[in-house]
Order: C-alpha cells, then structure tokens, then sequence
C-alpha cells in the first residue's frame, strides 16, 4: 500500500515500515538506501543474511545507503571507473525508480546487479541511475552487496559465497514489496554487468533463486565458480598481513580498516585475468551445488546476453600492458594462447580474421574468447530456451580504449548526459545508440524479445554500433568462433 507524502515526496509501505523518497521533474519516484537485510557488523559480518528490522514512522529515503567494505580502485582504473564510497553500517541496501509508486500498477521490474570484479562497485554509480528505465514503464531496482573477503572469502567456520546470498535476499526482498512500488513480481528481469553478470549465471544455477526472476541480461560476463582454493589463497595472505587464523571469527575481530587494508595489499598481487587467486564464487553444497554454465544452459529462461568487441582493452590498456605485449611481439601471442588454451589453428584463425592486428591486441582477443565469447556463444548454442546475443561495437572517444569492457553501460542506462559517462565514452557518444541500446532492454523486460531473432548457434549476434561510419545498429562483423 502506497500514501501520500508532501510534494514531490512520495510514500511507499514496505515490509518493514513507510519509506519517503523524491520524484523528480521527469515525474519518476525514486527510493533510496532502503535495507533489505540487517547491517553485516559484529556477528553477521561472515554470517547468511538476516532480516532488517522493521521501524516506525517514516524512513528517509531520499539518499544513496552505505556502499559495501570496499578497497578503492588504482589510480590508473579510478579515472576510468566511478565507484562512491559512502560510509555507514547498513551497506545491504537498495533503491527502487518508479514512474507509478502505486500497489496494482503491474509494471515489469528489473534488478540490476553492479560489475567490479567481486571486489569493487556499487549501486550509488551515477551511470546507473534508473530513471530512464521508469520513465519507460519499468520498475528499476539496483542494490549493493557484500564485496571482496566479506562477500567472498572462503572460511571453514562461514557461508560460502555470502555476496550471493545477499542478492538472493534483495531479490526476496523484490518479491515481497515490490507490488507496492508499481512492479510486478511475476515479470522480474535480472541483469548485471561484468561480476555483476557472473553473479546473474550463478542465480541461473542457485536452487534457492528459483522462481525470484523470469527473466536474465549478462553483459560481459559468464557463468563461473573459482577453484577453492584460488580464494583461499587470498584469504590465507590476508590472514599473514593480518596476524590472525584464516577463520571468520578471526577476521570479525579485526577492525574493519585495518581488514580493508589488508584486502587491498592482496589484490595488488591477484591474478584473476589469467587464472589466478581471487575472490570469487565457488562450488558449494548450500548456494551452487553445480556447475553454473552446465545449470544455465538448461535453465528455461529467457536471456540476453553479449560482449563488446574490445573488451580486454579496459583490462590491459591503462596498466601499459598493450605497449608490453606489443614490445614482447609473437612471443605474447605464444604466452597468451598458453594461458588461455587455444591451439595454433585458433590463432591462425584469429590472424586471418584480423589480418592488421598486432600481438597486443591478438592475445587480447584470445583473452577475450577465453573469458567471454567462447562460454557466452556455448551457453547460448546449448540451450533450448530463448537466447538472444548482442556486440557492442562502437570504439570509445577515449583514445586507445576502442570498444571496451563496460563501455556499453552508459548505453543501456542512456545516462550518456551524466558527467561520469564521458570518463569511458568521452564527450560525445552517439545519443542515437543509447536510444536504440537501451530500447532493446526495456522491450526485453516488457516483451521478452529485445527486437531480433534468438540466436542461431553459427549466426553472427546483434551489433550494436560499429567502427565508424558504420551503421549503429545491424548484424556484428566479430572474429570467428575459435576452437
């Protein structure tokens, strides 16, 4: 049940209690900071979600929660991607855009899950602002969720994969309040880019997220578990630095600056890119009993799914690690087909499909079929449900960033106007692009078909955008399918 507030401050009833958020001069109603679980402090730290408490009055909402424990990005990636910290206890919070905050609307809903490679992000990134998406008939949700060793870290002595737990419990969460925000809960679209992808095929395979969604976007991310003992290796270096057993109750006494501290000492020495320790999902008897592809693929879920053409631009370009690979000629070309299994045909292949490109960006599209396209195109080939792939294929106006990972994203939010886009895309994106990007994701919300044919298993996916003075919007001109 919705009330009325003052003007321009609408009130909705949740589960928990009457919240207070703010309609803007586009007329969309937007909530903020709402918990949907209990603050992660003292012994809930490493512990399962729990409930929030309910309160009485009227909550606030008219501001961005706490983000989630969090070490900031280097220097060389924080001029590329914005990622608020607020600070506060209750980070397991989230944020609802409505154009009709009113119970009975029926509007479809989509929950959208931040990238940053489990360690970084969050929903309070102004390129994620859900106005666009309610102004278009859809209810937008964004939340934040426990990162890095507190959402990740894997201990004898606590849940596995706890960062996954909490977005099962905000999308629980969606089911139980949504109506009163205008949504329907039976037309939940989940979505997330990057980790935030991952995090959307490890709910494909998560029996206790059955029936939270009907729908799934993965944006250059594919469904994955980490070996065990990748993670916990980056617990154990932590629990080194720190002095303490590498258990939760240890870790829970530790004062969480001095814990954030250590976490970011031990992803200077990560290697996630190429196989090495992370924090990441795991297999797990409770929360992913199998494997997530093999789980997705026989999911009867509709889903969109796509890569952008460069994505390993963003990965190895602002390290410098394009100009090292170039100087290191055939031998990284070598090196990068070692490291990502592919064998000389592939690479023959690969070469003559891209017969001017140098062994920079050879090995960086080897590490972009590794990672991305070779399991998307298998996940999408291997199932009988509806697939539809995309490529995003318009290069940045940043120079030496081409088309690259999360590039599209001001695209599918068409928050192309906020200042915090120019940092990937530059100044002037084609508004055009965005217009027809993020049609396609509403309509996918709406209609379950985003404006093209399911993918055939051979065909080229959609292409959104292109080299220049190509057309913004036709089929993809990609690399070939690599064995």
């Amino acid at each position: 049940m919705s009330a009325a507030g003052s003007s321009g401050r609408p009130r909705v009833r949740t589960g928990q209690g009457v919240v207070e958020g703010r309609t803007g001069p586009d007329g969309v109603a937007a909530f903020r900071g709402i918990p949907y679980a209990a603050a992660p402090v003292g012994a809930l730290r490493f512990a399962a979600p729990e409930p929030p408490a309910a309160w009485d009055g009227v909550r606030d909402a008219g501001a961005f929660g706490p983000t989630a424990p969090k070490a900031a990005y280097p220097k060389t990636f924080a001029a590329l991607l914005c990622d608020p910290e607020i600070p506060g206890d209750d980070c397991l919070n989230l944020n609802v855009w409505t154009p009709e905050p009113t119970a009975g609307a029926g509007l479809p809903v989509m929950v959208w899950l931040h990238g940053g490679a489990l360690t970084r992000g969050s929903s309070a990134v102004p390129v994620y602002d859900g106005s666009a998406f309610a102004r278009d008939g859809v209810v937008l949700v964004s939340l934040n969720y426990r990162l890095g060793v507190l959402g990740y870290g894997l201990f004898p002595d606590a849940p596995a994969n706890r960062g996954l737990l909490d977005q099962m419990a905000a999308l629980r969460w969606v089911r139980e309040n949504i109506t009163a925000f205008g949504g329907d809960p039976a037309r939940v679209t989940v979505f997330g880019e990057s980790a935030g992808a991952i995090s959307v095929g490890a709910l494909l395979a998560a029996p206790r997220a059955a029936g939270l969604f009907a729908q799934a976007v993965l944006q250059s991310g594919a469904p994955e578990v980490l070996p065990p003992d990748h993670v916990r290796t980056m617990v154990r270096r932590m629990a080194s630095l720190l002095k303490v057993p590498a258990t939760a109750e240890a870790f829970a006494a530790v004062a969480l600056p001095d814990l954030i501290a250590a976490q970011r000492a031990v992803l200077r020495r990560a290697g996630a890119l190429l196989g090495g320790p992370a924090f990441g999902l795991v297999s797990d008897p409770d929360t992913l009993p199998e494997e997530p592809l093999e789980a997705a693929a026989r999911s009867g879920v509709p889903l969109l799914m796509g890569w952008t053409t460069e994505e390993y631009q963003l990965w190895l370009a602002p390290t410098g690690l394009m100009r090292l690979l170039d100087r290191l000629g055939p031998l990284a070309v070598a090196l990068a087909r070692i490291r990502t299994g592919k064998d000389r045909a592939a690479v023959r292949a690969l070469r003559a499909a891209l017969p001017e490109a140098g062994p920079a960006e050879l090995a960086g599209h080897l590490l972009t079929d590794r990672l991305l396209r070779d399991p998307l195109r298998r996940l999408a080939g291997a199932r009988t449900a509806p697939s539809f792939v995309y490529e995003f294929g318009w290069p940045s106006g940043v120079p030496g960033l081409g088309a690259c990972h999360a590039l599209e994203l001001g695209f599918v939010f068409d928050t192309l106007h906020v200042p915090e886009a120019h940092w990937l895309a530059g100044p002037d994106a084609p508004q055009e692009l965005a217009d027809r990007m993020h049609e396609a994701w509403v309509r996918f919300a709406v209609t379950g078909e985003p404006g093209w044919a399911p993918w055939d298993g051979c065909g080229p996916p959609m292409e959104f955008g292109g080299p220049q003075g190509e057309e913004a919007f036709g089929p993809a001109v990609t690399p070939p399918v690599l064995p």
